[in-house]
């Protein structure tokens, strides 16, 4: 396995872990420059993106992996895409589909775009 695929498992990993325990934890992982889409919605900075996902109308949530894909990017990070079902307050679980871009910064990874979309039947 390459670099790229062992760095992108363990940040997707990481990342749902803290979501699903507690959303407040994860803004290190956010730089001020950050972008996050979330259906159709664009914040950018940590503060403001870590207000988006803490502010998400639900109690608990679960995600349950499906797939996770990387790919090196031609800047130097790791492009992520996550697909799997999420299961919100309990409730039946909804397919969704999420992409992050990852770049390198003193030994640590962090979030530069994020895009997250719940994947709806036509």
């Amino acid at each position: 396995m390459a670099d790229f695929e062992q760095i992108g498992e363990a940040f997707t990993k990481h990342y749902y872990s803290v979501f699903d325990q507690n959303r407040q934890n994860i803004a290190p992982l956010y730089t001020d420059q950050s972008l996050l889409t979330w259906e159709k919605d664009q914040v950018q900075g940590r503060v403001n993106i870590l207000k988006k996902l803490t502010e998400l109308p639900f109690n608990s949530v679960r995600h349950d992996i499906g797939s996770i894909d990387s790919q090196p990017s031609l800047s130097g990070g790791v492009n992520i895409l996550v697909t799997g079902n999420v299961v919100i307050d309990n409730e039946h679980p909804h397919m969704f589909c999420e992409y992050f871009h990852l770049v390198a910064e003193n030994n640590n990874y962090f979030v530069t775009n994020h895009i997250f979309r719940f994947n709806y039947g036509a």
